[in-house]
């Protein structure tokens, strides 16, 4: 997992930055060959959004990154064997901050708001699949995620629902 802060050249109207560039991060030791894009908006702050898994054979690397307001971005480690299994980091993007997170496979994903009109860009390493799609519990209390919600979270029906990891047969092992 790593927190990416790409470079920003800034002037009186604003500023451009290279939000991914496959020579610099390859440079770095991060090969990923994405294929998808994906962009999601929440309306209200205390949006919960995961925590997300898509299992093999489509399990997906994920570079994430917030292109307005403010998001709380959390990972998970839920491969098997893991020395940091069930552990969690998580980091606050921004429009503001540029920071980006590198989410890898057999790690669940999931992010609060902060702001309202919060929207998430990330880009994918496989496509999308719906078999494949999971959820763990955002609440879990084996995981234990410093969320620092300031009101009731604003979960979908499939986010509420979703199991504990205690209940949760991991479809990733650790390699090491």
């Amino acid at each position: 997992m790593f927190v990416i802060t790409p470079r920003r050249i800034a002037d009186s109207r604003g500023f451009f930055s290279e939000s991914w560039n496959r020579a610099r991060l390859a440079e770095a030791g991060i090969e990923i060959d994405f294929v998808q894009d994906n962009q999601s908006l929440s309306h209200a702050a205390n949006t919960v959004r995961g925590l997300h898994y898509q299992a093999p054979p489509h399990a997906q690397d994920k570079l994430v990154r917030c292109g307005r307001g403010r998001l709380f971005d959390v990972a998970v480690d839920i491969r098997r064997g893991s020395p940091g299994y069930g552990r969690w980091i998580g980091v606050e993007l921004s429009a503001e901050n540029g920071r980006q997170l590198l989410v890898p496979k057999g790690f669940l994903h999931g992010f609060v708001t902060r702001e309202p009109e919060t929207e998430i860009i990330y880009k994918c390493s496989d496509y999308y699949a719906p078999e494949c799609d999971g959820a763990l519990r955002f609440d879990d209390p084996d995981i234990g995620i410093a969320w620092g919600l300031t009101g009731a979270p604003i979960l979908s029906d499939k986010d509420a629902a979703a199991p504990l990891l205690k209940d949760f047969d991991s479809p990733f092992t650790y390699g090491g």
